[in-house]
């Protein structure tokens, strides 16, 4: 007995021995396996959460530059309605001002002027082209149609804190048409630039028949240089009064035949030579957008208008 069970120690001791470095060096293989893995499964980590954070930040952005953008606009949009209320606010009380001072003008002069003029009032919207306004009288009316257009284009420039240009047709009536056309398209181009809002052109059936084709460029339907601003007309027709009880239409008929008869004369030979029935269709076409007469006004002192 003593003898098998020191054989049988030997034999396990053997056995422990061999499978002892088997053992150790599968454990330092697992080991080695385990460190080698751990800084492959941290960089997977790291990339994964470097992925989440980029598309975290561009969800972000895009979800907040339009809302930025919404603000912004908002902002801006009430501002600029704020600034046109109250530029409209300020073009109507001195329209009503001028219709207590003038009060024998028509009603109707009045209310279209107004309407007309206030569509250029308004930034949000877009202008497609300027507002034309031809306001005409008879000789006793002379004074009347120059101070009213005059106080029409103010009003319409101070409200917007800007101010007129003035051309009169009677300085310019014997220069060369050709010359007339260049200033006058000087005046007009370099003063809408300079940021004035209206321009006024007293006596337009003085300029020389030619320089008139100018207001092609400024008064289109489509194409004019300046969309946002307005012109005022004047002519003074050669008849001593216009009557009342004339309809607006027939008010202007009688502009455009007046014009007609002094545009395209062939007593006037400069003047028939610059202009031709057809130029003259085209041209008044796009002045005519508005005839309005303008009747004689008691009280207005000698100098000055008011």
């Amino acid at each position: 007995l003593s003898e098998i069970k020191a054989d049988f120690l030997e034999r396990n001791q053997q056995c422990y021995s061999a499978s002892a470095p088997q053992s150790r060096s599968k454990s330092r293989y697992q080991s080695s396996t385990e460190k080698q893995s751990q800084p492959l499964a941290k960089n997977d980590s790291e990339s994964q959460n470097g992925f989440h954070k980029v598309w975290t930040l561009l969800l972000v952005l895009l979800i907040c530059v339009p809302l930025l953008y919404l603000l912004w606009s908002g902002i801006q949009g009430g501002t600029s309605s704020r600034r046109d209320a109250e530029i409209l606010q300020e073009f109507r009380a001195r329209m009503e001002k001028l219709k207590n001072t003038y009060q024998s003008q028509d009603p109707r002069l009045w209310r279209k002027a107004r309407v007309s003029l206030e569509k250029r009032l308004n930034s949000s919207h877009v202008h497609l082209e300027p507002a034309i306004l031809l306001l005409t009288a008879g000789q006793e009316a002379e004074k009347a149609l120059r101070c009213l257009s005059n106080e029409i284009a103010n009003a319409f420039a101070s409200s917007q804190n800007a101010t007129t240009i003035s051309i009169d047709g009677v300085d310019k009536a014997v220069l060369d048409s050709d010359l007339v056309k260049l200033e006058v398209d000087t005046e007009l181009s370099s003063g809408f630039s300079e940021g004035k809002k209206v321009a006024v052109v007293h006596r337009f059936e003085s300029l020389p028949a030619g320089s008139t084709l100018i207001f092609y460029k400024y008064c289109d339907h489509e194409n004019a240089a300046f969309k946002d601003v307005a012109l005022v007309l004047t002519v003074l027709l050669d008849e001593q009064s216009l009557r009342k009880g004339l309809t607006f239409q027939e008010v202007e008929e009688k502009v455009r035949d007046f014009l007609w008869a002094k545009f395209t004369s062939s007593d006037v030979p400069s003047s028939y030579n610059g202009m031709d029935t057809d130029k003259l269709s085209g041209l008044w076409s796009r002045i005519s957008h508005l005839v309005l007469p303008v009747w004689p006004e008691k009280g207005l002192p000698l100098e000055g208008c008011t």
